[in-house]
């Protein structure tokens, strides 16, 4: 087995499943889908002891936490407290772990690293929105630091469509990260080796 494809210690990322992004029609079209698949997921994946983190994007309303983008459109989303920054209500998120972060990667300046060592975890498995950002950013922060992913493909939305498949290319073949089903995921968690 490749460095690539060792998932014997893996845990499962739920990324930015919040009520503000689903507003967006390509987002809010597939959001039944992706919470079918997403509670999938992390039910398997609770039942084989494996760790759920839901990962949140959060601001302050000071402007302290925002991008740049937004600092130059002089306009924030998802603060703490609102409606928009909650989870989707129908997501089973029972036993998961909280990591905040106020950019597109789970990595940047949060807790996430540390968590994963503490917790023993050597892979990562993604889901949730969006492939071409968040997502993406995550899967390359998970290179960088040296751990194996593979991404629920029928468990993750784009706010682009035509960004999907070239996202996925190039996840699949610059950081050799694998493209599965949520179905066939379920199964690795029964039997990673």
């Amino acid at each position: 087995m490749g460095a690539t494809s060792d998932f014997t210690h893996p845990a499962l990322l739920l990324i930015d499943l919040q009520d503000g992004f689903f507003q967006a029609p390509e987002l809010a079209s597939a959001r039944a889908r992706l919470v079918e698949h997403c509670n999938e997921l992390a039910a398997a994946a609770r039942a084989s002891r494996i760790p759920v983190f839901n990962v949140r994007t959060m601001h302050k309303e000071d402007k302290s936490t925002w991008t740049l983008k937004m600092l130059e459109d002089d306009q924030g989303y998802l603060f703490e407290g609102s409606g928009k920054a909650a989870n989707l209500a129908e997501l089973d998120l029972s036993g998961s772990i909280e990591v905040l972060k106020h950019r597109d990667s789970a990595f940047w300046n949060t807790e996430l690293l540390t968590l994963l060592l503490q917790h023993r975890v050597s892979s990562l498995v993604l889901a949730g929105i969006c492939l071409e950002t968040c997502l993406a950013a995550t899967a390359a922060d998970a290179f960088a630091a040296n751990l194996p992913v593979a991404l629920g493909v029928d468990a993750t939305a784009c706010a682009d469509p035509d960004l999907k498949e070239p996202t996925l290319q190039f996840m699949q073949a610059q950081h050799r990260q694998k493209l599965m089903s949520t179905s066939q995921l379920c199964q690795m968690f029964i039997s990673p080796h």
